[in-house]
């Protein structure tokens, strides 16, 4: 009783202090119970009608670049209209209840009955949304009931790269449009769309495919991932790490919270090898050869193995398989002639033609064969003026007119005959081997699921199968299969003395947020894959042979990088200062004994006084490697010169002073 004794005694400030007190007591046990009593109906209400979402967080895929850090493949924001069906729970129960009143229905019935109601239901919805953007659905019952038994916790996209004008429309009807909401994806984009589609390759979306890392999340995206090229070999660095994030959501459509738990983390950038400049240049030169050209173009350094230039032709746009693709489409993409999604430059494997020759030479060189004697072209007796060698009964015809030819006489002019002759002679094993060197025949592991070896056999391979005439046809490029790339890999070869350099597509992987640890994830330098055992005077007498082929009149590849001036007569290079060194190529595509098409070869080095750049150009169905690929090369290599070679210096003005 001490405490209300001194109460009663006075203290005004203690009277005031609990009075306040008492007030504030009973001041919140009032809003308590307004609270627990008054408003629970609403609040309970409030709370059936909220959703929450645990939602993934999709990561964003790493950029391809080339080697100057210019965007070949990027990401850009999707805008998607999606359906969330476990909200639509309510209206399906509701119209269940009413399709089935007074009918007794067997546990079959029943479940065919929701099966239509909630397609009914969630057409009604789409149709609304429909009239809302402006656009016609193209969601199907079979799409719809596809999707609700498989993929009940993914958001059924009802649109796809909405506009901004789309969006304005849908938030101002989104009160009336339940189980709706726009979420944000990135979109893989190709800003150089086919220009270096086959290396960069595609990605496809797996709307079947469940990512473990799926299994805590009430809805999940689709799955993209690289199909082919270079987006397939390094899927999993690109592709980076999903984050989680909960969303509440209100009846009324509208988030009323969000809380992200795990912040995505983006896939690693690669930096390619490819200079973009020389990519388009390279494109451009082989599609001058018109719209329907089949063929490739490699651009490589023979010093370091860096493939700066890659094209196929057709080729085809990567940014088309983000979306689906229509039958009509995939008609036009498989034609079985063109066949735009073939990547010709690694998965193609063509008779190579003369452009073998030079290792035909090599071999023979090797072998001890004098490049200054004299063999012997005999003439065909059905064709004037043109040569021609017998084996046996077989006549294999030759281009050049009969008579005596030296070793670079017969290379500029590519005469079969001498060459078929200098083969025989260095013998088939020697002739394989030398072949074998230049790793004709392997893969080169590059991982882009686009790559094949071609054929090259080894001596065992054919031992006691192959007679005269197929050694003879393997002298000039008839009896084999390469790739363009394997072509580009010789040339290098011949050019920088002996090295077989590993193609080099990727320099580097880095980090989109560098850490204390830097930037580059992992680093990718040259590779040496071996040297080639042949002498040093050997590779000099062929490279000084392709020089003729294109510098001295009569060269298979002269009137390419030879320009006569009508008016003088007087004959100067299309690229002043800068000397190419080549080899023309023409191998038959027979069916039986039927010649049915031809491919045709140019493979290339320069400057030839100091070699940096290797160009193969192949073209299928074309006139022949003179006329047809040699020009596309010519412009290649204008293209090189004008990006990388630097000009020559000039002497200073001298200016008179008085």
């Amino acid at each position: 009783m001490l405490f209300f004794d001194q109460f009663r005694k006075g203290g005004e400030r203690l009277q005031t202090l609990a009075i306040g007190i008492t007030l504030g007591l009973l001041l919140l046990l009032a809003g308590l119970w307004h609270i627990q009593i008054v408003s629970a109906k609403r609040y309970r209400a409030s709370l059936e009608t909220q959703t929450y979402r645990t939602v993934r967080i999709p990561a964003i895929r790493g950029k391809l670049l080339d080697r100057d850090g210019r965007v070949l493949a990027e990401n850009r924001p999707s805008y998607n209209l999606n359906l969330y069906l476990e909200e639509l729970r309510p209206q399906f129960q509701e119209a269940f209840t009413k399709a089935r009143a007074g009918r007794r229905l067997t546990r079959a019935e029943r479940a065919q009955l929701a099966v239509e109601v909630r397609w009914l239901v969630a057409s009604n919805t789409i149709d609304r949304i429909s009239r809302f953007l402006g656009e016609a659905s193209t969601i199907t019952d079979r799409d719809f009931r596809l999707h609700h038994h498989q993929w009940p916790y993914r958001p059924l996209a009802v649109r796809e790269n909405l506009s901004p004008a789309q969006i304005a429309r849908f938030m101002e009807n989104a009160p009336n449009l339940p189980g709706l909401d726009i979420e944000v994806q990135p979109l893989r984009h190709y800003p150089c769309g086919s220009m270096a589609g086959h290396l960069l390759g595609y990605l496809t979306r797996d709307d079947m495919a469940r990512d473990d890392d799926e299994g805590g999340f009430s809805y999940s995206l689709p799955s993209y991932e690289g199909a082919v090229g270079l987006e397939y070999l390094f899927d999993d660095e690109l592709r980076g790490k999903p984050g989680t994030k909960s969303v509440v959501v209100n009846s009324l459509c509208y988030r009323e919270g969000e809380m992200i738990w795990l912040t995505a983390s983006p896939g690693h950038n690669a930096v390619l090898a490819l200079d973009l400049p020389m990519q388009q240049a390279a494109f451009e030169a082989l599609r001058s050869l018109g719209p329907g050209t089949r063929g490739a173009l490699v651009v490589m350094d023979t010093t370091n193995g860096d493939v700066l230039a890659m094209v196929s032709s057709p080729a085809y746009d990567p940014n088309e398989f983000v979306s689906p693709l229509s039958h009509e489409r995939w008609a036009v993409l498989n034609d079985p002639r063109l066949r735009p999604m073939f990547n010709r430059t690694t998965q193609g494997a063509y008779n190579p033609g003369s452009i073998f020759k030079i290792i035909t030479a090599l071999a023979a060189l090797e072998h001890g064969l004098d490049p200054h004697a004299q063999i012997q072209v005999q003439p065909d007796p059905r064709r004037p003026g043109r040569g021609a060698i017998f084996l046996g009964r077989r006549k294999i015809d030759d281009t050049v007119p009969p008579g005596d030819y030296d070793f670079k006489r017969a290379f500029m002019h590519s005469s079969n005959s001498y060459f078929v002759q200098v083969g025989l002679q260095t013998g088939r094993d020697r002739l394989l081997a030398m072949g074998q060197q230049f790793l004709l025949g392997r893969h080169f592991g590059l991982g882009t699921r686009q790559e094949v070896s071609g054929y090259f056999p080894s001596p065992q391979d054919v031992l006691g199968i192959w007679t005269e005439g197929n050694l003879a046809n393997a002298c000039i490029g008839q009896e084999i299969t390469v790739t363009p790339l394997q072509m580009a890999v010789m040339t290098a070869a011949v050019a920088n003395g002996g090295k077989l350099l590993r193609p080099r597509l990727v320099h580097r992987l880095e980090r989109a947020e560098p850490g204390p640890e830097g930037a580059v994830a992992k680093a990718f330098p040259p590779r040496l894959l071996g040297e080639l055992k042949v002498h040093a005077r050997s590779l000099a007498t062929v490279r000084e042979a392709m020089l003729a082929d294109t510098e001295e009149p009569g060269g298979t590849g002269f009137a390419a990088f030879q320009q006569k001036n009508p008016l003088t007569g007087q004959i100067t290079p299309r690229i002043p200062g800068f000397r190419v060194a080549g080899k023309t190529g023409t191998a038959q595509v027979k069916k039986g004994a039927t010649v049915i098409d031809h491919i045709t070869w140019f493979v290339a080095f320069g400057p030839y006084d100091n070699a940096r750049y290797a160009v193969v150009v192949m073209v299928e169905s074309g006139d022949s490697g003179g006329r047809t690929c040699a020009p596309v090369a010519c412009r290649v290599f204008q293209a090189l010169k004008q990006r990388f070679e630097p000009a020559p210096a000039t002497a200073p003005r001298l200016v008179s002073r008085k």
